[in-house]
């Protein structure tokens, strides 16, 4: 069950972003097309090189994707990460929990799509009719999510995208706020461009407002559920955090907590260990990798991540995980510090 070697050549070393799905146990690069474009049964590593200020690496976690294809993803990302000399900086990125540093790299928006590899599931390209409907939603990071094809989906709090092939109808509804307003225009410009080709009207609506091809699919138009402003977390809570030591990740893996009191010492990261820092109230969990560490630890630091995440009871599919290595540390992993020159 192992990942077939010599699958990344010389030109990830290249700066630009790149984007692969695992398929079975390969990584299979999309279509610039493609990009931003996720099907919600798989995985996939998305490469942000940029030379010589670094790179980043993404592994983005479909919620329908099986285990087998996570374990591919992680192997996977490994694979690329020593090929690209252990340099860049880490993240697993879960379906609909995705930081604002990897949104920020689909600048036409992030979407979501039904099915993936393992079903067999793909919609064509050709043939038949298109009819989907995608929900936008969000403040800083606003997504497009796929979502059930019917009245009930909608509210007045949201914009959608009813996606018909030749026409894309793109609604607001009336308490919709403004970065949702302008995501809806991009995201059915998106569509149309790349799925369409360029072939394709798109026809802008309000609520109050749905022309006839609209009703033609929904049907009359039933009272619309209120908005729903997501509440803002609470800031305090979510800024706490810890810092752990990790020693013998390949055997038992064994953390001790360094310290829980925030904004930590810098001295307390010695490089020749791991460390945790465990922010899980907002759901981050980051491993410091020391360049003195060995091999193996280094390796081994999602499973570190994991086995965290598994021992605090945090929820595996809403934790994201930063893994840097020294030197290549974050403003948001630095900002746990004090004063980190």
């Amino acid at each position: 069950n192992c990942t077939a070697p010599g699958q990344f050549g010389p030109e990830v070393r290249q700066p630009g972003l790149r984007v692969w799905r695992v398929e079975k146990m390969k990584a299979v690069p999309l279509n610039p097309s493609e990009v931003g474009s996720f099907f919600n049964g798989d995985s996939y590593l998305v490469l942000e090189n940029r030379g010589e200020q670094g790179a980043d690496l993404h592994m983005w976690i479909g919620e329908k994707s099986s285990r087998d294809e996570q374990v591919a993803c992680a192997m996977l990302a490994t694979q690329l990460d020593n090929f690209l000399g252990g340099d860049p900086v880490q993240h697993r990125q879960v379906q609909g929990f995705e930081s604002p540093e990897f949104m920020q790299l689909f600048p036409r928006g992030v979407s979501y799509k039904d099915g993936g590899v393992e079903s067999g599931f793909r919609r064509s390209q050709g043939g038949g009719t298109v009819q989907r409907l995608y929900q936008i939603k969000g403040k800083r990071n606003i997504r497009a999510k796929e979502v059930e094809m019917s009245w009930s989906s909608f509210n007045k709090g949201d914009c959608f995208i009813l996606d018909l092939g030749e026409t894309i109808v793109s609604w607001i509804g009336s308490q919709a706020n403004i970065f949702e307003k302008q995501k809806v225009r991009e995201i059915a410009s998106l569509i149309r461009d790349t799925d369409r080709h360029g072939k394709a009207r798109i026809v802008d609506t309000c609520e109050g407002e749905e022309p006839e091809e609209m009703l033609k699919v929904l049907g009359k138009m039933p009272a619309l559920a209120e908005s729903t402003p997501e509440e803002d977390s609470k800031a305090d809570a979510s800024n706490s955090a810890s810092l752990y030591k990790v020693s013998d990740a390949t055997g038992a893996m064994t953390t001790t907590k360094v310290s829980d009191k925030s904004p930590f010492a810098k001295e307390l990261l010695v490089r020749d260990d791991c460390f945790i820092l465990d922010n899980g109230a907002n759901g981050k969990v980051f491993v410091w990798k020391g360049n003195g560490a060995n091999e193996e630890e280094k390796r081994a630091a999602l499973q570190m991540a994991d086995k965290f995440i598994e021992q605090m009871n945090y929820p595996r599919m809403k934790t994201q995980v930063e893994i840097l290595p020294q030197g290549k540390e974050t403003i948001i992993f630095k900002q746990f510090f004090k004063n980190w020159i």
